[in-house]
């Protein structure tokens, strides 16, 4: 995984979790929704990114 790509899974993610924290207070159901489902894209992509590490380590590429 490139460092750029864990930069902006990260941000992604934390991103998220900060829409989900402030949808929780401000009892903003759309933006609750909208915090999880860039946390889940971001955990996404960073489970991808990793089997594509995997498979370079495996395969040595």
């Amino acid at each position: 995984m490139g460092l750029g790509d864990k930069i902006s899974n990260n941000a992604q993610e934390a991103t998220g979790k900060a829409k989900e924290a402030f949808g929780d207070a401000t009892n903003n159901e759309s933006l609750q929704a909208e915090g999880a489902a860039d946390q889940a894209a971001a955990k996404s992509k960073q489970a991808g990114e990793h089997v594509k590490d995997a498979a370079k380590d495996a395969f040595g590429k």
